[in-house]
């Protein structure tokens, strides 16, 4: 009320306002009862935000409360037992906790609680009147009992079963009825957590072994308070991958009407197909087989290669387009009169895809190029209803949901069933063509898609008779010019190690020698481009500055063509960095593609640094390695490398219309491999 003199009195105080079900916790779980109730592992902590209001005689910062807890259950018994407890008062709006004691609560009995506000003054009604509710909790002080597990397709301690791609599924179960979940591991992974329909029941999940030997499944099974059972181990042994059913290499000898099968029947080629075509450099294959692409370009063994492609299967092959403007079929097999699936090149796009369809969807991805040889192989994963696409050993696309045919008709390379006849035939080379009864993992396709890289020259730089560094390896020499040397340790120079006043002389980069560059005119140079930039190729050297302060560029590596460079390894020191730059068109001024690794210059005095240069095709990716590491900043995408023509070089680059960029310091152990050497294998 007011006064005469408009001074305010203190209204009548407020009472707290009920606890909200919502704004309590049990064991910082939020409040059940019934079905729903919390099980905990322990005496929980029981929490609740309290308010009182506002409208009070202080200002609501000022306002204190205090929590008035109550929990009960009945005993063995049949009498009801209480306990309470009041916390001390805090500001309103904040959490007041109980932590109830060991021993306060007896195990696996229903406990209800509930809680109210104390103002100092008044109490506010029971967080369970009205609208509100009881919390309920069990403690629950036992761990549930160790989970079993069996496996049908990978029973324990078997020695060997199959195998590596053929999926495993994997039953845990546990005597104990209130397990809610099981984790699980496997060597390497993965790991989980799989729940079951019911409580106590059951749960299975599926494995695919991606490599062959010992194996082992550890599981544990919680119950619904979070406690854990022991740890369950289940040993098993994995078999490598099964064979394929079907394989054809295509490499049958010149003249041949059908292609002989390692695995499967024979395929009867028809008149369009020649066989005796080269295969891919690297490769185990020693022949291909053309098809030119008209009705009679193909080959089937008449009978279905897949026997049921509603199970997992995979199918690949090497191929190599003769063009890449038109739908084209690699291989695939009937259903009826339309393809289960199909493994080819699609051109319905911006631009080619290699693609496999299977069930009504596609994957697509990768770039196919005319007179270039790609692996493909497609897998539909049964367990995982979807279909996959890999592009020289490289997953592309985004997986796709399939829903295969039940019908198994012929298998057909080169061409795919379409209506009443067969379209989209293939216009090129194909190799190797394998049909799997399960999934090909990762490291397999790794496997079928490798392209073992060959030495093209290893220039050991010990030695130059006639100004000329013989190849190791057998190739053409490296020609010394002008301002060139083979340095070694002088004849007759002092035995240091027993002369303390002897200053020793420098030592070769590798072994007894290594070229020394003016930094003026000094280069070296194998006739021929030695590789082929187009395609993927690895080219490094070990190399030293003579400077520490270098004031220009200076280029270790290049291949000429006629305007510019392929590719040129330099040193840039105002980056205090090695780059690599390979210009897009064999034209002046044309864009470049530009990476860099940061390494200071020593001035001769250490060991030098490694520095390689790796272009891979299949991934259109190129790389500078320096020292044998590369990063982010030394790695970028190129799409089309184009063919140099010109000498390797050591030691300069294209500058205008002459050269220039000349390097000063000395260089080691020149190596040039055509194709792209993994990352483990970089010199």
């Amino acid at each position: 009320m007011t006064t005469g003199t408009g001074v305010a009195q203190a209204a009548d105080n407020l009472p707290p306002k009920q606890p909200l079900v919502q704004d309590l916790e049990t064991g910082y779980k939020a409040c059940a009862t019934g079905d729903e109730r919390t099980y905990v592992a322990e005496p929980p902590v029981l929490g609740a935000v309290l308010h009182d209001p506002e409208e009070d005689n202080h200002p609501s910062e000022a306002n204190m409360v205090k929590g008035e807890f109550e929990a009960w259950w009945t005993d063995a018994e049949g009498v009801e037992q209480r306990l309470t407890h009041t916390t001390f008062a805090t500001l309103s709006g904040g959490s007041q906790r109980w932590h109830m004691r060991e021993g306060s609560v007896p195990p696996n009995t229903v406990i209800s609680w509930r809680v109210r506000a104390n103002d100092g003054e008044a109490t506010s009604p029971w967080s369970s009147e009205g609208d509100g509710t009881v919390c309920e909790f069990v403690y629950d002080d036992e761990n549930p009992e160790k989970a079993t597990i069996s496996s049908p397709e990978y029973p324990e301690n078997v020695f060997w079963v199959d195998g590596v791609g053929v999926y495993g599924h994997f039953t845990m179960d546990s005597p104990s009825d209130d397990v809610v979940s099981y984790t699980y591991g496997f060597i390497g992974g993965p790991y989980g957590t799989v729940r079951p329909e019911r409580p106590g029941g059951p749960a299975t999940i599926p494995f695919l072994p991606l490599d062959s030997g010992p194996e082992s499944l550890t599981v544990r099974a919680i119950d619904r308070a979070g406690r854990s059972s022991g740890q369950s181990t289940y040993d098993f042994y994995v078999k490598s991958g099964r064979a394929p059913v079907a394989h054809w290499p295509l490499a049958d000898a010149k003249g041949a009407t059908s292609a002989d099968a390692e695995a499967g029947t024979d395929a009867v080629a028809g008149s369009g197909v020649t066989f005796g075509a080269p295969a891919p450099a690297g490769t185990k294959l020693t022949a291909t087989a053309t098809l030119d692409g008209s009705s009679h370009g193909y080959l089937t063994p008449d009978a279905p290669a897949v026997a049921d492609p509603r199970k997992s299967f995979a199918v690949s092959a090497w191929a190599r387009p003769a063009e890449t403007g038109r739908n084209m079929t690699v291989a695939g097999q009937d259903t009826g009169e339309s393809a289960a699936f199909a493994l080819g090149l699609d051109a319905r796009g911006e631009s080619p895809d290699w693609s496999f369809s299977v069930g009504g969807a596609t994957v697509s991805g990768g770039a196919p190029e005319s007179g270039e040889w790609a692996h493909l192989l497609g897998v539909y994963d049964a367990e995982t209803g979807k279909a996959q696409l890999y592009v020289n050993g490289h997953e592309t696309g985004t997986r796709a949901e399939a829903e295969p045919a039940a019908i198994a008709g012929a298998f057909q390379i080169g061409r795919v069933r379409d209506g009443n006849g067969y379209h989209d035939r293939w216009h090129g080379e194909l190799g190797g063509v394998r049909v799997h009864d399960r999934v090909v993992v990762p490291d397999e396709v790794a496997k079928l898609a490798h392209r073992e890289p060959s030495l093209r020259g290893h220039w050991s730089l010990e030695t130059a008779p006639d100004g000329a560094s013989p190849d190791e390896s057998g190739g053409a020499p490296l020609k010394l010019g002008p301002g060139a040397t083979i340095y070694r340790v002088p004849d007759g120079s002092c035995e240091w190690w027993l002369d303390p006043d002897c200053t020793p002389p420098p030592q070769p980069l590798v072994g007894d020698g290594h070229l020394a560059l003016d930094g003026k005119t000094g280069h070296a140079i194998a006739e021929g481009p030695v590789v082929d930039t187009s395609d993927s190729f690895t080219i490094s050297a070990v190399v030293q500055l003579a400077d520490r302060e270098p004031e220009r560029p200076m280029t270790v590596l290049s291949l000429p063509g006629e305007h510019t460079d392929a590719f040129k390894v330099r040193y840039q020191p105002e980056q205090h960095a090695w780059q690599l730059v390979m210009p897009h068109k064999d034209e002046r001024g044309a864009p470049e593609t530009v990476v860099a690794r940061f390494a200071r210059a020593d001035g001769r005095d250490g060991i030098g640094h490694r520095v390689a240069v790796v272009y891979d095709d299949a991934t259109d990716q190129v790389k500078l390695y320096v020292d044998g590491q590369t990063g982010a900043d030394a790695t970028a995408d190129l799409s089309n490398g184009w063919r140099a023509s010109g000498p390797l070089q050591i030691g300069r680059a294209r500058t205008g219309d002459g050269w220039g960029e000349y390097l000063h310091g000395d260089v080691d152990e020149v190596r040039a491999f055509a194709g792209a050497l993994p990352d483990r294998r970089i010199p």
